[in-house]
């Protein structure tokens, strides 16, 4: 590559996230200098910025089926004899096809240039066409070939396509092992993997924005492989970093010997040259199995059976619709189809959602396979149930159950149904943001060790946190359950990841997930490198005296391979960050445990909270939204990251913005004893983009890039009012979680670049005008409204932690563990005798605090945002939780009542139980 191009390629990059943007933007910049040439207005550097970028965007296209190389070849002969005309007809085509992806559903003759591009998506009845309207792919082959060899290879593959088809496909050729590792994670169509045995180790490109997916992949040192292994170890990293992605490596050495050592990474081996055909129908059967729906096809082919209903819902097959004269408005909107697949039926073809034998059965296996998990179940009522479902079917009445405070109602709420005892863990506050953060690995590893001196540790069932936290803090899932398991080695962790289904599907999001933690670290724990560890480690801890809590908070615990077992449960909302309809929720479990202890008390929760009348739509969209994620789940996660990272880049660039905006930073929500990355923000306007991968290996916590805190402290709007009348109110901008002076924007797999644009441009709109107010202001309502600031960004009440359980509501009130029982609590205060209301602005509250009355909750009092309880049933109550409540500036208040007060638990109730 010429200097002067790699020079432009790494100043051009510091302004991209990765590299999608960048061959996006790249494209269209040499179209605008296409254009001025072929219009005869070209400027005078034109014809050297036209060759620039296309020296740019031509390595990039090495591994996409289209445009291809041989495009870029024509655009460089144009360019050389100075025929702007067709130069620019062309580059107009594939500048329309890739931003519409219509190349994706048609055939795009690049031939022709001078037809204009089609971006309708009309096909025409040709038999290509016809192929075309069938799911696209792209199929990557890892192999040296010549020029000559792709063709003749593509052409091969090409002439076996067959109507009966049910996708389509186009392949790429890369020669080495990095350009594979590009490709892959480069190319999000990329469906199947093709190694052969001929190819190299490095690429021969040098473009910085190309090299980043290969610190992103991971990848081992390549120059210590030897060339028979080359091919194994790609299909290793590979599967790692995509693990959707089906396999297939050609091989010259034994077959027997290959399969056996590649074991899952492969779907098969084949010996020397494979038969094409056989490639061919491998490839097609292998993305079948992952199309696969089967509860959703079963009820597509159930609603076109004629039947007759002699049994509950008269709105199946439409009938009270279809017979009403005032409701035939509904049928009119929602379609027949949605009513025709309405039944309370579990035969047919159909299934029990309760006792699955069919089409249920294999739709829970297939996600269970797309998440990584070994048994998953569907929930039709929320992630709320799936959280009591999980908590009834492990704790019994008296385990002690370590919770995050801050997680969501529904696990408290499981708490009182199981009985437990629970510890509350304070997450670190953000005061001046008046949101917390996550539970610091010191302070549980302090809690269990306390359990353990004090003779509790086998009453310990269970660790409960919440991964991703609603404002986007991640922890470092597998770092926490191995110090956990360290001290207790059966500890059963339930990872509330309602917010973060989509993370599975990026191969940096992966790794901070339960389900991947779990696989790893059950693998880790086999080797015999870990053995080798554990001794090491084992030695030097036994120097340290075992009461020494403080000397082990500081080392890194390893637990004993012998005695360790893993037993993860992640809950995720689907329907918050993936396809799916609401309430549509899945449980993940990976326990070694669950058929020797938990499979039965699994059951009986399950059966305890799931409905006997399941919506089938919301089942059949679980179906459909796990297909999506296993065949597009990569790409949608990539461009859902891009687009928040892009909303960062923009909003921080923008100097009117900056003057009444603040994009929260990794090191504005992540103290930095938390970071040992040291990293401070993922874009800095003067250095450009940083580099995360260190940070998510890593750090205690990570920022979730998707979820993008913006401060408004400084618009002397509260984030409520924000919110509301101004966002949704006059622009239509949908927004939930706000703070005291902050709002939360989230992007999911159905942003688009659009939807950004159309949101900093509101941004933009509500900065002038508070430009052009503040500019009219007269001296009274200059300092009204800088009071309001000051008031919003340094005048904030302190976040209050837990404060305790009454000694009434502790089954230890001597101990030196702060476990209470929440059930207890719970109902003792359906006795209204024993409650009474103190009123937050009458004086009746702080008269009994001021006299000295611990006053306790009978109650959850639970702020909507954030949905987790500020006050739990026998807590008492602080002076810091009161100024809290009083502070609060959200409307709705689960649990108080304003007209009375605070339920509270009366000084004879509490003595009677003491």
């Amino acid at each position: 590559m010429p200097d002067s191009v790699e020079k432009a390629g790494k100043q051009s990059l510091s302004q991209y996230y990765n590299a999608s943007l960048f061959r996006a933007d790249t494209w269209n910049r040499l179209k605008n200098v296409c254009q001025r040439l072929a219009e005869g207005r070209g400027r005078e550097d034109d014809k050297v910025k036209a060759k620039q970028l296309i020296d740019l965007v031509a390595p990039m296209e090495e591994y996409f089926a289209f445009p291809g190389r041989h495009s870029c070849n024509s655009i460089s002969q144009f360019l050389r004899s100075e025929e702007f005309e067709p130069l620019f007809h062309l580059v107009n085509q594939i500048v329309g096809a890739l931003m519409s992806e219509s190349y994706r559903r048609k055939h795009i003759n690049l031939a022709s240039h001078f037809e204009e591009p089609d971006n309708t998506g009309d096909d025409d009845d040709e038999p290509d066409e016809r192929a075309r309207r069938r799911p696209y792919f792209e199929v990557l082959i890892v192999d040296a070939l010549t020029p000559s060899q792709q063709r003749q290879q593509r052409d091969a593959l090409v002439d076996l396509r067959r109507d009966e088809d049910s996708f389509t496909y186009e392949p790429v050729f890369v020669p080495s092992f990095e350009d594979a590792l590009i490709a892959v994670l480069f190319n999000q169509a990329i469906q199947s993997v093709v190694i052969r045995f001929g190819f190299s180790l490095h690429s021969t490109h040098d473009m910085p924005v190309l090299k980043r997916f290969l610190a992103q992949a991971g990848a081992p040192d390549l120059d210590e492989l030897e060339p028979q292994d080359y091919g194994i170890v790609l299909a290793d990293v590979i599967a790692a970093v995509r693990p959707e992605l089906d396999l297939y490596l050609v091989t010259n050495q034994s077959v027997e010997d290959i399969a056996g050592r590649v074991g899952e990474s492969c779907r098969r081996v084949f010996y020397n040259r494979e038969d094409f055909l056989e490639l061919h129908m491998n490839i097609l059967r292998g993305i079948d199995s992952r199309y696969e729906t089967p509860f959703f096809t079963a009820l597509k082919q159930y609603s076109k059976k004629p039947t007759g209903v002699f049994h509950a819902m008269p709105i199946s097959r439409g009938k009270s619709i279809t017979k009403s004269h005032w409701i035939k408005d509904m049928g009119e909107f929602y379609g027949m189809n949605i009513f025709l697949a309405e039944t309370s039926a579990t035969s047919g073809g159909l299934d029990s959602l309760l006792e699955p034998h069919g089409p249920i059965k294999k739709a829970q296996e297939l996600a269970a396979r797309a998440f990584g998990s070994r048994q998953t179940y569907f929930a039709t009522n929320g992630t709320s149930t799936c959280n009591k479902i999980v908590v009834q079917a492990l704790v019994r009445p008296g385990d002690i159950v370590l919770v995050d405070r801050d997680c969501h109602k529904s696990h408290h709420y499981g708490m009182v149904l199981a009985g437990a005892e629970v510890i509350y863990l304070d997450s670190y506050p953000l005061h001046q943001y008046s949101m917390y953060g996550a539970v610091p690995l010191r302070d549980i590893k302090k809690a269990l060790l306390e359990l353990k001196a004090a003779g509790k540790l086998n009453r310990v069932k269970m660790l409960l946190l919440t991964n991703c936290t609603f404002d986007g803090i991640v922890y470092n899932v597998q770092r926490y359950m191995e110090e956990c398991l360290a001290i207790k080695p059966d500890l059963v962790f339930l990872w509330d990841e309602a917010w973060f289904g989509f993370a599975r599907f990026g191969p940096t999001y992966r790794s901070r997930t339960g389900m991947f933690a779990a696989e790893t670290l059950r693998n880790k724990y086999k080797s015999e490198d870990y053995r080798a560890l554990y001794a090491k480690k084992s030695k030097a801890l036994a120097k340290i005296d075992a009461d020494d809590i403080d000397a082990l908070l500081d080392r890194h615990l390893y637990p004993d391979p012998d005695q360790v077992r893993i037993r993860v449960y992640a809950t995720q909302s689907t329907h918050k960050t993936l396809t799916s309809l609401r309430q549509g929720s899945m449980i993940h479990v990976h326990d070694q445990d669950f058929n020797a202890k938990a499979a039965e008390p699994f059951h009986e929760a399950y059966m305890t909270h799931t409905s006997t009348s399941p919506n089938y739509q919301i089942l059949a969209s679980l179906d459909v939204g796990r297909r999506q994620v296993e065949l597009e789940g990569f790409e949608f996660v990539q461009k859902q990251v891009e687009l928040a990272m892009l909303l960062r880049q923009r909003i921080q660039s923008h100097s009117l913005l900056a003057k009444y905006f603040k994009i929260l930073t990794v090191g504005d929500m992540i103290p930095a004893a938390y970071r040992q990355s040291g990293i401070q923000s993922y874009y800095d306007p003067e250095k450009g983009w940083n580099e995360i991968w260190e940070a998510w290996a890593n750090d205690e916590f990570c920022l979730d890039a998707t979820r993008v805190t913006l401060f408004v402290g400084g618009t002397a709007m509260d984030g409520d009012t924000f919110k509301n009348d101004v966002l949704m109110d006059k622009y239509g901008i949908q927004i939930n979680k706000t703070s005291r002076n902050t709002v939360l924007f989230m992007t999911n797999i159905g942003t688009t670049r659009s939807s950004i644009a159309y949101l900093i441009e509101v941004l933009v709109k509500i900065a002038k005008e508070l430009e052009e107010r503040t500019e009219d202001m007269n001296g009274y309502e200059r300092r009204y409204h800088e009071q309001k600031i000051h008031s919003l960004t340094h005048d904030l009440p302190p976040l209050p932690d837990f404060s305790h359980f009454h000694d009434a509501f502790r089954p230890d009130p001597k101990g030196s563990t702060p476990e209470g029982s929440m059930r207890e609590a719970f109902f003792l205060s359906y006795d209204e005798i024993d409650c009474e209301y103190l009123g937050l602005s009458d004086g009746t509250l702080d008269a009994a605090m001021n006299g000295g009355r611990e006053v306790v909750s009978a109650t959850f009092i639970i702020p909507y945002p954030p949905g987790f309880p500020i006050l739990v049933p026998g807590q008492v109550i602080s002076d810091e939780i009161i100024e809290f409540l009083r502070n609060l500036d959200v409307k709705e208040i689960h649990g108080y009542r304003p007209d009375l007060g605070l339920r509270v638990f009366t000084d004879d109730a509490l003595k009677a139980r003491t």
